[in-house]
């Protein structure tokens, strides 16, 4: 995972326990509001190659949510009422459950280690969104380029305009539309 002097990758920020938690937990509500909005295919992300090879990077003085911030009216796919549901939850709960799944990626790779290289075979439907950050990271264009190599059962890839990070919450009727025509594609 990349790091420089003065930034680190999302996923190692979010290694020590404690530290992202601090963060995220201190306003629960605008960290749910603004990581919902930040990821979204509204949110204006920065051009450029600069700003794409610091994509998922967090200075190291700065935290995972600087520069994220929701306007006062949010997109219609997103309504307060489900921000505060989540932000309710995360108050509750905290943030260390949704966390330890990064901090438990090492782990994860040792389970799975019989499976490195083996294609999904199963028939699949690669669907996102043009403006999520994850298809702008440094070699996903290779990488989604010869997605049929790794899938040979890729039977469609769709990348939705203008969506975000959040495909099904974005644009859930393209999404219901491609996963009924992925469904009809499959033999009875």
């Amino acid at each position: 995972m990349p790091r420089t002097a003065d930034a680190q990758f999302y996923q190692l920020y979010f290694q020590e326990p404690g530290v992202a938690e601090a963060e995220l937990e201190r306003d629960p509500r605008a960290t749910v509001r603004n990581m919902l909005y930040g990821g979204s295919g509204d949110a204006r992300h920065g051009g450029g190659a600069s700003a794409i090879a610091g994509v998922g990077m967090v200075p190291r003085q700065g935290g995972f949510l600087r520069g994220i911030s929701a306007p006062a009216t949010l997109p219609g796919w997103l309504s307060e009422r489900d921000v505060d549901f989540y932000a309710t939850e995360f108050r509750r709960t905290g943030f260390r459950g949704a966390l330890n799944w990064y901090r438990n990626i090492d782990r994860n790779w040792e389970l799975l280690a019989a499976f490195a290289g083996a294609p999904v075979t199963v028939p699949a439907l690669y669907i996102a969104g043009d403006r999520d950050l994850v298809v702008a990271f440094p070699g996903m264009e290779q990488l989604l380029a010869n997605l049929k190599h790794f899938v040979p059962a890729l039977r469609n890839t769709l990348m939705l305009a203008g969506c975000g990070h959040w495909t099904e919450q974005e644009r859930p009727n393209e999404v219901n539309a491609a996963m009924i025509d992925f469904l009809r594609s499959l033999p009875s």
